[in-house]
């Protein structure tokens, strides 16, 4: 006797026929699937233009508060318990520098009892208010200062008589752009002007001050080698975290000494900024995603009704509910994806022109791409869940004879 056969098992689609039949209802109908796509596209671009161009807008403002000083912190020896000045140990910077937050720090040191002339027939009474302070080479770039003549100290004049001056101390000496042979007199010492600084908002005391090297203050000025003013920079979100901890690190035997300046009150302005503008970003592309999302359903729910005849050949030949299910699933997929990615590619070129066109930093963020993009395809497949379904339901008789 024979064994009696069973009806064949249906043959199972491989991951790149599933492909190929999905992307042939694109093929088939190319106006509406470029029409769909570009309808999700610009949804896409939408989302992510406003998350690049807030996002740019938002490095602008960060930028323009920094110039304000939001992680500046400022450290100085305050008062002894007998009411003396304090002196902060040699240590301070060294010791402030290793805080884990901390990105910069740089320190100026008063000369005591040194007076600037602009020559030595000026009369003693005329010191023109102008202090002298040792300063660090990292001075500018911790504290934000630029050079407006001339050049700063660097390694080699650091050691020798040699002076920068502030904006207030350039005009009330009457020196405008330093030459070699442009000199003063700091302390009874002839000192060559080699460089002039513009008005520093960070650091306003550096105006009226002539700043000289650590070294040079140490040997000719008899600078006592400790500093009166520690600039520190830290990262943003950790400023206050940093401000608790200077006192005891600058001076841990006597923290109750050491004066530490406040936060600068833009950085709360920044933060509130911040908090704004991302619930504003969320909330735009929550709503282009959805955008997005009813489109691609709208698509396949119309291509379903008009590929009832294909869908029951397909099932007369043999198809089953899954494999039909899978080909319409894996169309909105691609249409989600080829949607996606056009607008993620529009959005950041939109985002990259008006960004220049502001004289603005171009940022897109990188979680707003790749978020637009899975996301795309998320909605995309949830999107295209019911019209599948409902597809792959359709019987072949039914799908054959309806109109």
């Amino acid at each position: 006797m024979s064994a009696r056969l069973g009806p064949p098992a249906p043959a199972r689609l491989a991951p790149a026929d599933l492909l190929r039949v999905g992307a042939a209802g694109l093929r088939t109908r190319p106006a509406r699937a470029l029409l769909s796509a570009l309808g999700v596209a610009i949804g896409i671009a939408a989302m992510v233009a406003v998350v690049g161009i807030s996002s740019s807008s938002r490095a602008e403002l960060d930028r323009r508060l920094a110039a304000l000083g939001t992680n500046l912190l400022t450290v100085a020896p305050g008062q002894t318990l007998e009411g003396q000045p304090a002196t902060l140990p040699a240590e301070a910077e060294s010791m402030i520098a290793r805080i884990g937050p901390v990105t910069a720090v740089s320190a100026t040191g008063r000369v005591r009892g040194a007076r600037v002339y602009r020559s030595d027939l000026i009369p003693k009474a005329e010191t023109n208010g102008l202090s002298v302070l040792a300063a660090r080479l990292t001075l500018p770039a911790t504290v934000g200062a630029r050079v407006r003549a001339g050049v700063w100290l660097n390694g080699a004049t650091a050691r020798y008589p040699a002076a920068v001056l502030g904006a207030a101390a350039a005009d009330r000496l009457g020196i405008g752009r330093p030459s070699p042979d442009t000199w003063i007199l700091v302390g009874g010492q002839h000192f060559t002007v080699i460089g002039v600084l513009a008005a520093v908002p960070l650091a306003a005391e550096l105006d009226a001050a002539v700043l000289v090297g650590w070294d040079a203050a140490t040997g000719s000025l008899r600078f006592d080698g400790h500093a009166t003013t520690v600039y520190t920079r830290s990262r943003d979100h950790q400023v206050e975290a940093v401000r608790a901890v200077l006192a005891a690190t600058a001076d841990p035997r006597a923290p109750g000494d050491v004066a530490v300046s406040k936060p600068s009150d833009a950085l709360a302005a920044r933060r509130a900024a911040d908090t704004t503008l991302n619930a504003l970003l969320l909330g735009l592309g929550a709503v282009a995603l959805l955008v997005g999302g009813v489109g691609v359903a709208n698509t396949m729910v119309v291509s379903v009704l008009e590929r009832r005849a294909e869908i029951g050949l397909r099932r007369a030949l043999g198809a089953t509910r899954g494999q039909v299910r899978l080909q319409f699933l894996t169309e909105s997929l691609l249409l989600s994806f080829l949607g996606g990615l056009g607008g993620v590619l529009l959005g950041v070129a939109v985002t990259t022109g008006y960004a220049t066109y502001q004289s603005w930093p171009a940022v897109v963020p990188a979680w707003a791409t790749a978020g637009a993009l899975a996301a795309t395809v998320l909605i995309g497949g949830v999107a295209g869940l019911f019209p599948a379904i409902r597809a792959a339901r359709l019987s072949p008789t039914e799908a054959l004879t309806s109109p």
